[in-house]
């Protein structure tokens, strides 16, 4: 193996690890930077499915995988609430959360993101908070920055042509981490191994772990190795909802995504709204090349929207002890779902699992909503979600239902499964630092964020520790 020396290792080219870079080389252009990560430079990120409607299985997934990570790659929602998007608030006090949100978001611009602001009109954000209290749902309010996948992937490629060609910033892309390299509770390298090529040890003098949603279960087994403590962080596990744009219109065009909590009626599950895209698709993306989640995503050019918009509703459950295994349970939802449909994706029509039938292309063809993932299976959710999931699923949707009717109708598609890989939170201090001195883990592979925002807000505290 041969032997390199950079000042700071980063793990993961999503949100978190790129504003780690950025913020860097704003204070020390000289300072040497790697960033690795398993998937692709990002004019390499290509999703077949996204032109045929059918996944290929590309090793490593180039929906999950890569340059810009998952969900920059995909839509590009910008959260500019510190109550969204994760944990951060558990880190620091709401107004530094609050201005490093917005020095994020100043970035976001001056590398061309869209300067529009969804739910601001604060007089029907109000109306419609007001009317969800009503039914014991709560309304987050959130502005929205909208990148869009089409103009999620110039940002994010500017971005990278920035670090790549005005600092000494190196990427190594189908790249991966195999261990993490410990001396005295300093941390002192790591040994990456490209595809197809020999591992090689690489030392620095700092090591941020941002490996993404897709890297949990890594990081997981890393921290275990080394002997940092992790603690459970809530399971997400549920469906993603497909609708006519006319049944959630009159709440995106304010708010573009109504983000709302339940709790259901028979077992108190907490139950949340996730990633809702107006006139979006649904997509599928593989994890471990094996496992295929759902997920959807929208474009910001007019001409390539649907007439749907899905979203995810989502179960949150947190287990308690002698439970270690978050990831590895959605993990074993997800593949029940797969094991049903031959591999891929599952829909049904609500209407079909509230009477207990299996929906097949038969009553799908009959559906008044197209599904706009043409690949997925018609099939029977009840036999791979919990009954205690589904339960609190459909008891959601009924409520739902009262804020957007025709919401819990007939025709309204759940596709299956979908599960948020974020399970396991590191133990880290308040600058994200972990117990190994130099170390540092954030983002969503973490378990510290659940969005670009606050991932990206994560990379600059840790860059800021370094100088």
């Amino acid at each position: 193996m041969t032997k390199q020396e950079y000042d700071v290792v980063i793990i993961g080219a999503g949100p978190a690890g790129i504003f780690t870079a950025l913020e860097l080389s704003k204070r020390d252009r000289d300072r040497r930077v790697l960033i690795v990560d398993k998937g692709r430079e990002i004019r390499k990120r290509n999703c077949p499915a996204r032109k045929t409607g059918k996944c290929v299985n590309c090793q490593p997934c180039a929906i999950v995988s890569g340059w810009s990570g998952a969900g920059a790659f995909s839509d590009g929602k910008l959260s500019l609430s510190p109550e969204v998007g994760g944990r951060i608030l558990d880190y620091m006090d709401r107004k530094e959360a609050e201005d490093l949100i917005q020095y994020a978001d100043s970035i976001y611009l001056r590398f061309g993101a869209s300067s529009i602001i969804h739910g601001l009109n604060t007089t029907r954000v109000d109306e419609i908070k007001y009317e969800a209290q009503k039914y014991n749902i709560r309304l987050i309010p959130c502005g929205v920055r909208h990148l869009g996948t089409d103009k999620a992937f110039n940002v994010l490629m500017r971005m990278y042509d920035y670090l790549i060609s005005e600092t000494h910033t190196e990427f190594r892309e189908l790249t991966t981490a195999q261990d993490i390299l410990v001396n005295k509770g300093k941390v002192e390298g790591v040994v990456l191994q490209k595809k197809g090529e020999a591992p090689q040890t690489v030392y620095c003098e700092h090591l941020v772990l941002a490996p993404g949603r897709d890297g949990a279960e890594w990081l997981s087994d890393q921290a275990g190795k080394i002997g940092i403590r992790t603690f459970n962080n809530e399971v997400d596990i549920g469906v993603r909802v497909e609708v006519p744009n006319a049944i959630m219109d009159h709440l995106t065009k304010d708010l573009y995504e109504a983000k709302m909590i339940y709790y259901s009626d028979t077992f108190e599950n907490k139950v949340r709204t996730f990633c809702m895209n107006p006139g979006g698709v649904v997509s599928e993306e593989h994890y471990d090349g094996k496992i295929a989640v759902v997920n959807g995503h929208s474009y910001a050019d007019p001409k390539l929207k649907t007439d749907n918009t899905n979203f995810a509703v989502l179960v949150s459950t947190r287990f308690t002890e002698p439970f270690h295994q978050p990831i590895e349970y959605g993990k074993y939802v997800a593949q029940l779902g797969n094991m049903l449909t031959g591999g891929g994706i599952m829909v049904q029509r609500l209407g079909d699992l509230m009477m207990g039938r299996r929906t097949d292309a038969s009553r799908l063809r009959k559906s008044v909503t197209i599904p706009t993932l043409t690949s997925a299976v018609p099939g029977d959710l009840s036999y791979v979600l919990p009954q205690r999931y589904l339960t609190s699923i459909t008891e959601t949707m009924k409520a739902f239902d009262k804020l957007a009717p025709g919401l819990y109708g007939r025709d309204t598609l759940l596709y299956g499964v979908e599960v948020k890989f974020y399970s396991s939170k590191v133990e880290v201090n308040n600058q994200f630092e972990t117990e190994v001195q130099n170390m540092y883990a954030i983002g969503d592979g973490a378990g510290v964020t659940r969005g670009l925002m606050q991932a990206s807000v994560t990379g600059i505290v840790v860059a800021r520790n370094i100088i």
